[in-house]
């Protein structure tokens, strides 16, 4: 038995230690904690990123070729080392057709280690297209692996559909860390006339711009209601979207990107309401630490999102991309205080006491555990 549970982890999305912010880079970093709490020794065995977001053939294959390259160092690297020294299991996330893992299955597979993903996600079609080799080294992950860690109850359907026989799937739905946070007293809610409206997001182009046009076509229906908006996020799309916002005049307070846990904790405890469409997203880190603060929120239905917020009890869902029932939400709830002071008590206990860090430790403890007697408890 490997005494020190060596694990070697890999994120082909984003690195734990990558220098822009964002809820993968978030994930990450708190999927090696709970592997340290798990009993597991996690150590970074690569920051190659396998990033294609536009499709481009020859890009995917010359990625396949650095990161084949990679894997053949690794494997000489840890043979070099004492036994006791090698990695008794290998942990990837996030593996999907954009960032496909070409790493991790070949050091397992040249180690005879137990091979795991957590967030694989199949997309059937991908398979034909721009993406066709990034599937293809996706799909052959997804298959690889041992136990693949099932994050939203959106991935799950096609998972175990392709599921190998070999293959254990387990749910380790979306969590967070509350001791990460500063034990400061809450943020008295200020007795403003307006109601105050939160968002947290980067301004990148893409889904996220998606969510901040989706966000102020909402609230120029709801300009006659008292509400104001902080938004603290930033990003290369920052000057279109105080464009966007800038018909609301002083409603809107930007706040730039919020590097301290301290100021961000005050905004969420702050606010009335955490307003986000959501476009396209994962699932969302924001909107559980919006919840933990005893924020309830509303937010578009898209992917996992329902995952980590549950409708009619710690906040609102709107179908994806209707700007209309999302102002509708956000009018249902800015007129019912006691239906938010309800949403966000239950918001509080649903993270506190399903979403948090040793949660997820003991989760992974037992699943992994139970891949080899090598990693055995």
């Amino acid at each position: 038995m490997n005494s020190t549970k060596s694990v070697a982890f890999y994120a082909p999305l984003k690195s734990p230690d990558h220098p822009s912010p964002s809820g993968d880079r978030t994930m990450a970093r708190l999927l090696m904690k709970a592997l340290g709490r798990a009993g597991f020794a996690p150590s970074l065995a690569s920051r190659l990123r396998s990033l294609d977001k536009g499709g481009e053939p020859a890009l995917q294959e010359s990625i396949r070729k650095e990161a084949l390259a990679e894997a053949d160092r690794l494997v000489r690297h840890y043979r070099s080392l004492h036994a006791a020294e090698r990695p008794c299991l290998w942990f990837t996330y996030h593996v999907y057709y954009k960032a496909p893992d070409w790493i991790g299955p070949r050091v397992a597979d040249a180690l005879n280690i137990p091979y795991a993903v957590a967030e694989g996600s199949r997309a059937a079609k991908r398979a034909g297209g721009p993406w066709a080799l990034g599937h293809a080294g996706a799909e052959a992950a997804l298959d690889r692996a041992d136990a693949v860690f099932v994050m939203t109850a959106h991935d799950r359907e096609a998972l175990a559909a392709a599921k190998p026989a070999h293959q254990a799937l387990v749910d380790l739905p979306p969590f967070i860390d509350a001791g990460e946070w500063p034990d400061t007293p809450p943020v008295p809610k200020a007795p403003d006339a307006a109601s105050r409206l939160l968002t947290v997001a980067m301004m990148r182009d893409g889904d996220k711009l998606a969510s901040y046009r989706l966000l102020a076509a909402s609230l120029d229906e709801l300009r006659h209601r008292p509400w104001t908006l902080d938004i603290a996020g930033d990003g290369e799309a920052r000057d279109e979207i105080r464009l966007l916002f800038a018909p609301f005049g002083e409603r809107i307070r930007f706040h730039g990107e919020v590097g301290s846990k301290a100021a961000l904790k005050a905004l969420y405890e702050s606010a009335d309401l955490f307003v986000w469409p959501a476009v396209n997203e994962a699932y969302g880190m924001v909107l559980l630490e919006a919840q933990l603060f005893g924020c309830p929120v509303v937010a578009g239905a898209f992917g996992g999102v329902a995952s980590v917020v549950r409708h009619n009890e710690t906040g609102l869902l709107t179908p994806p991309g209707d700007a209309a029932a999302f102002a509708q939400a956000v009018a249902m709830l800015l007129e019912s205080p006691d239906r938010r002071e309800t949403f966000a008590a239950a918001a509080r206990r649903f993270v506190t006491a399903e979403r948090d860090l040793d949660h997820a430790a003991a989760r992974l403890q037992t699943a992994l555990s139970s891949l080899n007697a090598v990693i055995g408890a």
